[in-house]
């Protein structure tokens, strides 16, 4: 495996972020669905760093928007970009905003719930595997009629989102209902090792989708946001922080020396995927910043990462080898063959959001 490329200045990382910025308000959000958080929190983030207002605009228009036209509510609004839409009414003073985020809230909160978990599927997304391996009878049987469940991306969805929005209101209820949902993915879905897997049906034991690259970054940056979003004394913030170092530290271990991970992080046939160098650079560098794991030994770490993914951009700063929305899948092999080559906000936004969280660092 060749080594990490050289990690650019900073003016050619600021040029690259203008491009990324760019092709991130060019999508076509749909309000919501998977991706919207590291989409508009990129967005957002970019707009500091660049110094400019026109992304916040942008985000607060689209929020806006929604804002007015926000119920009857559905399944997919599990997916809306929470914790960045109390940031931006917060950066705005935009009561109306801030206000229709409650009935949201409520709403979330009114799920089935299963493991402790709120259910994100009634019916989970199963999709026969990508490459085409056959199922065992009883797995066939899933695939056919897909109980409820849930997937460890939304614990970047609704978790920091509750406890962004007790923070913002000062309302202790959203708080600890983010807090025990966070805690609650934690016992569901990480292994002993760090790794999480990707999900788990209601009534059906044990889980599937283990080692899924994507599904680290979202479940890192899940825990990072409800770290920032709660007090430095709550009752729990121990656990969360025992669960995210042994993240941290495993997938540090699994990085490749040119810094980059493979699609499924313990399986080298699984091959390239570009989303999860943006997405480890991102929150290796905000632990750094929190100040909870070792600086001298995750800092390489993420300058390898940023730098991979930086190299795998292509001249409009569109990252490469991005994988397509997973699905679920109860074999290993799908995530192995999932295909890959997209433009979307879950390569985009992390990557931007690398850029601007380790600026401070570099």
């Amino acid at each position: 495996m060749s080594r990490a490329p050289s990690l650019p200045n900073r003016e050619d990382r600021l040029v690259l972020l203008s491009q990324i910025g760019k092709s991130l308000t060019d999508m076509r959000y749909s309000t919501w669905n998977f991706g919207d958080s590291t989409g508009f929190e990129g967005i957002i983030e970019t707009g500091k760093l660049l110094g400019d207002p026109t992304y916040l605009a942008f985000a607060h228009g689209w929020m806006r928007s929604w804002a007015t036209r926000q119920t009857p509510f559905k399944r997919m609004d599990a997916t809306a970009p929470g914790m960045a839409m109390v940031e931006v009414a917060t950066l705005t003073g935009d009561t109306v905003l801030l206000e229709a985020l409650i009935p949201l809230a409520r709403y979330l909160m009114s799920r089935t719930v299963d493991r402790g978990i709120y259910d994100t599927w009634e019916s989970l997304c199963l999709i026969p595997p990508y490459g085409g391996e056959a199922l065992p009878p009883y797995e066939a049987a899933l695939l056919a009629e897909p109980p409820g469940g849930t997937c460890v991306d939304c614990l970047h969805f609704d978790p920091p989102f509750f406890t962004a929005l007790g923070k913002a209101l000062e309302n202790q209820e959203f708080t600890e209902v983010g807090v025990t949902q966070a805690l609650a993915y934690v016992d569901a879905l990480q292994t002993p090792e760090g790794i999480f897997d990707h999900f788990f049906l209601n009534g059906v034991p044990g889980t599937f989708g283990p080692a899924w690259g994507r599904g680290q970054g979202w479940s890192m940056l899940g825990l990072l946001d409800v770290l920032h979003n709660i007090p430095q004394d709550h009752e729990h913030r121990s656990r969360l922080v025992e669960a995210l170092t042994k993240q941290i530290y495993r997938m540090i271990e699994l990085q490749r020396e040119d810094g980059r991970w493979f699609c499924v992080v313990d399986s080298e046939r699984s091959g390239e995927e570009g989303s999860t160098a943006a997405f480890m650079a991102t929150g290796f560098a905000r632990a750094i910043k929190m100040g909870i794991v070792d600086e001298a030994l995750v800092k390489p770490a993420l300058i390898a990462a940023l730098a991979g993914a930086i190299a795998d951009t292509d001249e409009n700063g569109h990252l490469l080898n991005v994988t397509a929305a997973v699905m679920a899948s109860t074999r290993k092999s799908h995530y192995e063959f999932t295909p890959r080559g997209f433009l979307v906000p879950w390569g985009q936004g992390p990557l931007a959001l690398a850029i601007c969280e380790a600026d401070s660092l570099l």
